[in-house]
């Protein structure tokens, strides 16, 4: 898991603050949920110094190309057209099909979209949300963000499309070495409407309520929610309306499942590597919430019963770039106060903890898995792991005498 370095450190307080008296909490106030119902208020200590958002410095990075781009020198950024000032984007429709636009936007032209283009779009139609980001290869999350930009949709219409297309084509700079380039694809439907209660595809260029670095893809990315990493292009540069039906993403090349959406699932953050048989057993940890959504939590030693874990409510300090502030902007799921409406959400990420019961001397394993919205059991419904890995996380524990 690529960021457990990372989500330790910023967790180093939970376990110790879980499991202080009853004094500390009940002078907080606060009342979480699990499943709408209420829990003891002893978990309050659990949320307050909790590092929810990554730092836009701690993503697991995943640069591409020789070299990868964010590696390049200022002035060979400028070049490529990798910084704010020299950005721009092309929208044409695709030359080897009979797709239609009537307003290409085109370098060649003159007409690409530029950054000041993208700005005036966004003082209108920005959006923002809450969404994790994960490799579909990788067993864990490469990190949690606040998104912010502009919805594709609204960048396709600037190029006036007439007909004939299907399918949206998108890539990133790729030194110029057609070897290197990476790509994805959308169908159009997905680029023009939203499925009921899911955020926009949009042209991402803020990450925590800061402009985009060169490692996490800027100037400008693109953003697929409910997707996993490959769809969400770095250092974009080019879109391509196509009547192809069929997708041209490089990852379907490498034997992956392009389609799939994120998977429901639960990674451990810390564990006690030993503990007492005298002791119980302070476990944390994080679910990512995908498309089925989640209900439950549970841990099991060995093979024993699962307990179900307690899933910690919206933290009060966010954490990453935004530390103690509120989050910037008005993202997506939140009322006018700030307050997300549903907790946790989809394709969030949500931290659970539990105190283990006390066992006897000996080696165990401990386990924990998630049970979505709909009762599937963590690796259902989707166990196959080029879709997306979602195998039961398992680590060792020493209980001593």
């Amino acid at each position: 898991m690529p960021t457990t370095e990372d989500l330790l450190h910023q967790h180093a307080q939970l376990t110790r603050r879980y499991f202080v008296g009853l004094g500390a909490a009940a002078a907080t106030g606060v009342a979480l949920s699990r499943a709408g119902a209420e829990v003891p208020p002893e978990l309050a200590p659990a949320i307050t110094n909790l590092e929810y958002l990554t730092h836009s410095t701690k993503f697991a990075n995943f640069g591409r190309g020789n070299p990868p781009p964010h590696t390049l020198s200022p002035e060979a950024r400028r070049a490529a057209g990798l910084d704010r000032e020299t950005w721009q984007l092309e929208v044409i429709a695709d030359p080897d099909t009979d797709a239609e636009v009537a307003n290409p936007l085109s370098k060649d032209l003159g007409t690409a979209l530029t950054w000041d283009g993208l700005m005036a779009l966004a003082a209108e139609h920005a959006v923002c949300y809450l969404h994790v980001l994960t490799c579909l290869n990788m067993a864990g999350p490469c990190g949690m963000g606040l998104w912010e930009g502009v919805p594709l949709r609204d960048v396709v219409w600037l190029a006036k499309p007439v007909k004939n297309i299907r399918r949206v084509f998108y890539n990133g700079f790729h030194n110029d070495d057609p070897a290197q380039i990476f790509r994805s694809s959308l169908p159009i439907g997905r680029v023009l409407e939203d499925p009921p209660g899911q955020p926009p595809v949009m042209l991402c260029y803020r990450l925590n309520g800061e402009y985009l670095s060169p490692e996490r893809g800027g100037p400008v990315r693109m953003f697929v929610p409910d997707a996993y990493g490959f769809k969400s292009v770095k250092w974009l540069q080019r879109v391509v309306l196509s009547n192809t039906f069929q997708a041209n993403d490089t990852y379907g090349e490498w034997n992956n499942d392009i389609d799939t959406s994120l998977k429901t699932c639960a990674r451990f953050l810390s564990h006690p590597a030993s503990v007492r048989s005298d002791q119980p057993i302070p476990v944390t940890g994080l679910a990512q919430i995908g498309i089925s959504g989640l209900s439950r939590v549970q841990v099991q030693v060995s093979d024993g019963d699962w307990r179900d874990a307690t899933i910690l409510g919206p933290p009060e300090r966010w954490g990453g770039d935004v530390g103690d502030r509120p989050l910037p902007g008005q993202p997506l799921g939140f009322d006018a106060s700030h307050k997300p409406q549903t907790w946790p959400q989809r394709f969030t990420i949500a931290h659970w903890a539990v105190l283990l019961p006390k066992v006897p001397a000996g080696k165990y394993v401990l386990r924990c898995r998630t049970i979505d919205a709909a009762g599937h059991i963590q690796p259902m419904p989707r166990p196959f792991p080029k879709s997306g890995r979602n195998t039961i996380h398992e680590v060792e524990l020493t209980v001593e005498g």
